[in-house]
């Protein structure tokens, strides 16, 4: 089967009609978990995408803002939970640079019971990585790198999967154009866009350090992106998002555009 993008969550950090921004890319039977939002939220998207949990092994874990990292704590709970269980075989690994890494043992060891945090280190393993390091998941070779964040330090990464597909996550901050050697020419780009260009005004991305559909469509056409996919969006408007935000985009981008609703899966 080809290898599918689960768009798990589309929101930015304080969405309340939609999820916040996380997905899983599904190769064959296996899982690889992208972020996972700001809640125990997470185990329902989940469910609701049908992704058995036993068939993710690894995870992403871009930076550690409170819309990216707490979903992961209740990850590790309910991995750990399965462990203990005897549901859950071999070992969960969770990818992410040493600062979110420092983040996420302090949470977990604040919060959860002995009986979980036992796991932590064993079979539940949080896996630093470095900047440019390539890693072999499954059928994917992985590479993250620094998007070079002007708030908190925030990896992205490239996935060259099976069939010659790549396909660049960008984390939820504007481009750099140190990261052109990882994003030029890819089959597929993930890209935040806060909001519409147009509605700057009532949003202010600049000052919060996002962009919007806009700029996203302008970035994928100079770096030759195939395909542009949009999250970490506002709300206020969900039944009309696609629309608005494709039209906007294709004012300066010719390739393909899609802005996903929570749960939507793209055939990669």
């Amino acid at each position: 089967m080809k290898p599918e993008l689960i768009m798990l969550g589309t929101g930015n950090a304080m969405v309340t009609k939609c999820y916040n921004t996380c997905f899983a890319l599904r190769n064959e039977e296996e899982y690889f978990l992208v972020d996972a939002g700001g809640g125990n939220g997470i185990l329902s998207q989940l469910e609701k995408a049908q992704i058995p949990f036993e068939q993710i092994r690894h995870m992403f874990l871009t930076h550690a803002h409170t819309d990216h990292i707490l979903g992961a704590v209740w990850i590790i709970r309910k991995a750990a939970a399965m462990m203990l269980a005897e549901t859950y075989h071999g070992r969960f690994t969770i990818y992410c640079h040493d600062e979110a890494a420092k983040v996420l043992r302090e949470i977990c060891e604040l919060t959860l019971a002995g009986k979980f945090l036992k796991f932590l280190g064993s079979k539940i393993r949080i896996q630093e990585v470095k900047d440019g390091e390539g890693i072999q998941i499954s059928d994917m070779h992985v590479r993250f790198f620094d998007i070079h964040s002007t708030k908190a330090k925030q990896f992205g990464f490239r996935a060259d999967l099976e069939k010659d597909i790549s396909l660049v996550c960008l984390g939820d901050e504007p481009y750099n154009s140190l990261c052109k050697p990882y994003v030029e020419g890819a089959d597929w780009m993930l890209c935040e866009a806060f909001c519409l260009y147009g509605m700057r005004d009532i949003f202010h991305p600049y000052e919060k350090h996002h962009s919007t559909a806009l700029d996203a469509g302008n970035l994928a056409e100079k770096l030759k992106v195939r395909n542009l996919v949009l999250y970490h969006t506002e709300d206020t408007d969900l039944k009309n998002r696609k629309k608005q935000y494709t039209k906007e985009v294709k004012l300066l981008y010719s390739g393909n555009v899609y802005v996903p609703e929570d749960l939507e899966v793209l055939k990669l």
